[in-house]
């Protein structure tokens, strides 16, 4: 080979090595640029969660002054010590620290639903404290025609720490009767439903209901106690004692349940016992009042 062919392929692998650094240049380039951006975006959307962690924390502290209520101003104060704590973890990380924004980008979310149904019971309890003012108003512009009729309308006006705490009082809703018994030839003993309201061939009463959704409502184990009153207007069982408007009365049955908040179904058996058809009321009792009732007719 003569020199000048080997200077020619020299001239060519030098070219060839010069255009691959500075393709490997212009790569490495535009990856730094793009590290770059993302870092940016990343250190933005930071930014702009701190800011939306101060707001909720800043509406949280403006709704307390909006509500006369400790028990809901316990729960806000609590949710923005929730939040605020969040900020802080927030500010504490680092942009790049993906794993840890993702939570606390869930986290955000969440907090954000939260301030959303306080938003909407704070108005609605602001409203209904508009309504009685006016209803306040109007009762006041009437005291000049009657004592009699004031006393009666006076009755009537419940303030709104009244109405907060009627509020915040449990409530049992879909009460039923199920008469059960123990299916016929059968190796299991477990109880069966025949005929809800059937006493025939039954061997014992279930009293059912479903505890509704209240989230004003003190979370915790709560007693619940259920009075049956037979047609002929005895309690069913009364073997529990339970306090009714200040006075111990006789219940047919209790259990001891945890509240969330959420609604929960419920299921009380009564003691066994010989019935007869005819109306039965059951009563829902829970926190020394009455949060449900109802009438139901048994059948042979």
């Amino acid at each position: 080979m003569n020199k000048k062919v080997v200077n020619t392929v020299v001239v060519i692998v030098i070219l060839l090595l010069i255009g691959g650094v500075a393709y490997l240049a212009i790569s490495l380039n535009q990856e730094k640029q793009a590290n770059k951006d993302m870092q940016e975006l990343a250190a933005l959307d930071k930014k702009e969660m701190e800011n939306e962690y101060q707001q909720f924390a800043d509406q949280y502290n403006e709704m307390k002054t909006r509500i006369n209520n400790d028990s809901i101003v316990e729960q806000l104060t609590r949710e923005q010590e929730r939040t605020q704590q969040l900020l802080a973890e927030l500010k504490k990380t680092k942009s790049d620290d993906a794993a840890e924004i993702t939570r606390l980008k869930k986290e955000l979310a969440q907090v954000r639903s939260i301030l959303r149904s306080y938003v909407l019971q704070i108005d609605s309890l602001n409203q209904l404290n508009a309504e009685l003012m006016n209803e306040n108003n109007r009762v006041r512009g009437e005291l000049a025609q009657s004592n009699q009729q004031n006393m009666a309308l006076a009755s009537d006006n419940m303030s709104l720490s009244e109405k907060v705490a009627v509020a915040a009082q449990l409530n049992a809703a879909n009460i039923d009767i199920v008469m059960l018994y123990k299916k016929a030839f059968s190796s299991s003993s477990r109880d069966r439903v025949k005929h809800p309201h059937k006493i025939g061939g039954s061997t014992q009463m279930k009293v059912r209901f479903v505890l509704t959704r209240n989230v004003t409502a003190q979370n915790g184990m709560r007693t619940i106690y259920v009075r049956v009153l037979t047609p002929a207007g005895n309690v069913l069982g009364a073997g529990e004692r339970c306090n009714f408007e200040g006075q111990q009365i006789a219940c047919t049955a209790r259990k001891d349940v945890e509240y969330t908040g959420e609604e929960k179904l419920i299921e009380v058996y009564a003691p066994k016992t010989t019935l007869t058809p005819g109306s039965y009321r059951v009563q829902v009792i829970a926190d020394g009042h009455e949060i449900g009732t109802r009438t139901i007719e048994l059948e042979k």
